[in-house]
């Protein structure tokens, strides 16, 4: 495809914008139950018209957009709150994976300069711990920072075994891990025991409260009951929480926290001498969309506490509907105790793979899971209104399955990603090779 000659019109790019969307899952009918975190056209609509204010602004320049670091601040002061430390600082990322590649980036330059830890970083590459259930993101973290990532298993409850991450401690560990919840099962890791452990080795300690940072607060405010998590859990030093999920701001906005400000300044980046000026970042990006920013703060302030505990009960209403919904159904069964919207589920006597298939013909999209075989739901707001008609079309198809032969081809389970490959080539070749083909321009596709 080559730039055209002439522009087309702003109605002809509409039309096509809008022809393109019609081929996209029913994310807004409630069909999709990944990937979107919708909290109604209320929100939307200020988010739009937010985007519409601050489109060109860059928060790279704070001297010159005050507006900005006006927002941040506040976005930051009141997600510390919520987190149980008032005092906490951080700054807002572009998701969860910068979030923790931030939080990575701190604790190996911490465990280099601290004089407690800088013989250990000098025998080797610095080490972080974390359960096999951990985001893949701590894995690309470690990839990027030069950090050796130590998968530790987890345990009947689908929760961290914190004594393997106890025998998986070196000289050369910097950092323990702990999800809350983590994305597989929705499971909440034993996060006092892990933090526990960490300041008693003298070690740091990282919750990925990406799922749960902006919805496990407003649980505990509706008096339900929510295992301890953040700040308040003495020896957590670092947590990641994103306004993108549910959060429910736009795509690319999270935020990093960290008790301690001297910790924090590790993850900073500048340079004195450049030709063009004293140059800082704090965070991996340099142009950083102000848009972003500034949508997060207008909707934290339009939603409030009520907004969001209004939606934290939908979305548990619905999410206890479905689990004994699929427990009701003969030979399924929800994975261990989820402890929000967060779910996996799946079946010991029949393909839960097979019954994804069924499901899709019948318009939903439900992500895979792997090792071993499972399916998985997010649960938002936006899937109260199908709530039934999920569980229906579940049974049916769940009777439709029953009886064929469990097999071991088929679409494999793609994070994040929908769409059929071809299940003959080696692993890691189909995923560079589905990540190449996003870049390319195909008929049809």
């Amino acid at each position: 495809m080559n730039l055209p000659s002439t522009g087309l019109s702003r109605g002809e790019i509409s039309s096509v914008l809008r022809d393109e969307a019609t081929k996209d899952v029913d994310w807004k009918g409630g069909k999709l139950w990944t990937l979107v975190y919708y909290a109604g056209d209320d929100v939307a609509d200020l988010l739009g018209e937010t985007f519409k204010e601050y489109l060109y602004t860059n928060g790279l320049g704070p001297t010159a957009f005050k507006s900005l670091k006006r927002f941040e601040s506040e976005v930051i002061a009141m997600t510390a709150s919520l987190l149980s430390e008032p005092s906490a600082i951080g700054n807002m990322t572009t998701g969860g994976t910068e979030s923790i590649l931030m939080a990575m980036k701190s604790a190996r330059d911490w465990s280099r300069d601290s004089s407690q830890t800088s013989r250990r970083a000098a025998e080797g590459r610095p080490e972080v711990v974390a359960p096999e259930t951990a985001h893949p993101a701590f894995d690309k973290a470690a990839h990027y920072l030069d950090v050796k990532l130590v998968r530790a298993p987890i345990g009947p409850h689908l929760r961290a075994d914190v004594d393997a991450m106890r025998e998986l401690i070196t000289p050369n560990t910097m950092m323990l891990v702990g999800s809350a919840p983590n994305y597989p099962y929705g499971t909440v890791d034993d996060i006092p025991a892990i933090a526990s452990l960490a300041q008693e080795r003298g070690l740091l300690c990282h919750v990925d409260a990406c799922l749960g940072g902006f919805f496990l607060p407003f649980m505990r405010m509706l008096g339900e009951p929510v295992p301890e998590f953040d700040f308040a859990v003495p020896g957590v030093t670092t947590i990641s929480a994103d306004l993108h999920k549910y959060g429910y701001s736009v795509r690319g906005t999270s935020t990093v926290m960290y008790r301690d400000g001297d910790l924090r300044r590790h993850q900073f980046f500048s340079r004195a001498d450049w030709a063009g000026g004293l140059y800082g970042s704090p965070t991996m990006t340099g142009s950083r969309p102000g848009a972003a920013i500034a949508e997060s703060w207008a909707l934290m302030q339009y939603l409030g506490e009520d907004g969001y505990k209004e939606r934290v009960r939908s979305t548990l209403d619905s999410t206890r509907a479905i689990i004994d919904g699929i427990n009701a159904i003969d030979g399924m069964t929800v994975r261990g105790e989820p402890a929000m919207g967060v779910l996996a589920f799946g079946s010991d006597a029949f393909d839960c793979y097979a019954l994804s298939s069924a499901m899709r013909k019948r318009g939903w999209d439900i992500e895979r899971l792997q090792r071993p075989k499972n399916l998985h739901l997010v649960v938002t707001p936006n899937h109260a209104k199908v709530v039934d008609q999920f569980l229906a079309d579940l049974r049916a198809c769940a009777d439709e399955v029953r009886d064929r032969p469990a097999t071991e081809s088929g679409e494999p389970a793609l994070y994040g990603a929908i769409d059929s490959v071809d299940d003959d080539q080696p692993v890691n070749e189909l995923i560079l090779g589905f990540i190449d083909s996003l870049t390319r321009v195909e008929e049809g596709v």
